[in-house]
């Protein structure tokens, strides 16, 4: 089986390194083995207990208008672990625009022998696209394209994803967003042009975790984001989970940042991570780098408490 994961992890790094991009990516998490609903419905309930978990990104500190981003997530098993559901609320700030992707998520899961399980997903929901053309600098104030200062577009969408694991692993497929609405689409005679447009966006996730000794182990992990007309992003990481409390850990981001992780797990219920990128590009000098933080929090039942708390 681990030959299996890995084949797959690199025909897709193989592929993905074969796209050529050209537009703007979504929302990124450099911690998101801790935000997996997010981008894979699959997820939802794969935890076994209820889960929520509270994000907060801001990109590019020090640069006016450099994007931030909200999550708010939440999801749960039911029918025996063998079904869940979830809500996702992402808000992201870029200057004039802000975004708000609100979905719920479902999940069904068909065991693979006694141990491993192959989960289903599928996420619906509502994408609202705000833009305020009065935090811009207008070259021609009088240019028909501006004279209203707010511009608000409402659309549907939708996701697929799946999602293989086992206690030790686990590898997923999906695309969270597969309708490519376009806002604010314009015409001019017989040509036509779009402000905004959604991407579809490809991903693939997989870790690992490697029992160094009874009280350390290790978790590689990797995020492989493919959008047409954006550039490939690839999110290698590495994290130490020591006597199940304290989470050290660094990441790459192919091209772009490398960064440092640190969450410590309070109770079983209470969990607070942080992490922060620095540059590896030449924009690294205009800014202070782009940081994280998240707070988890996990019901558990009492007789359904964890014996060995999960990493991921």
């Amino acid at each position: 089986m681990r030959q299996v994961i890995w084949t797959i992890m690199t025909i897709s790094f193989c592929v993905a390194a074969s796209f050529s991009a050209q537009a703007q990516q979504d929302a990124q998490y450099t911690q998101y083995m801790y935000n997996t609903l997010s981008v894979n419905p699959a997820y939802a309930g794969s935890r076994e207990v209820l889960s929520a978990v509270l994000l907060h990104r801001s990109q590019w500190v020090g640069v006016d208008g450099a994007p931030t981003t909200q999550t708010l997530s939440a999801h749960t098993p039911i029918a025996k672990n063998l079904m869940g559901i979830g809500l996702n609320i992402n808000h992201d700030a870029i200057s004039p625009s802000r975004e708000t992707y609100i979905d719920a998520s479902y999940s069904y899961g068909i065991q693979l022998g006694r141990e491993s399980q192959l989960n289903f997903g599928l996420n619906a929901g509502a994408h609202i696209l705000d833009v305020d053309y009065s935090k811009l600098n207008i070259y021609d104030s009088s240019d028909p394209n501006f004279q209203t200062n707010v511009e608000n577009k409402f659309s549907p969408q939708f996701g697929l994803g799946a999602l293989l694991f086992l206690e030790k692993y686990y590898v997923g497929l999906s695309v969270p967003r597969i309708l490519e609405t376009k806002h604010y689409e314009q015409s001019n005679n017989s040509n036509s042009n779009s402000i905004a447009r959604e991407r579809i966006s490809y991903y693939l996730m997989g870790g690992y975790v490697f029992d160094l000794s009874e009280d350390v182990k290790l978790k590689p992990t990797l995020l492989t984001k493919i959008t047409a007309g954006a550039p490939l992003q690839i999110d290698v990481s590495a994290n130490f989970l020591l006597y199940e409390k304290l989470t050290l850990g660094a990441a790459y981001r192919w091209d772009a940042a490398v960064s440092g992780l640190v969450a410590f797990q309070f109770s079983d219920s209470w969990m607070l991570g942080f992490a922060y990128d620095a540059d590896t590009t030449t924009y690294t000098k205009y800014n202070d780098g782009s940081f994280e933080v998240f707070l988890r929090f996990e019901l558990f039942k009492k007789y359904n408490k964890m014996l060995t708390l999960r990493f991921f």
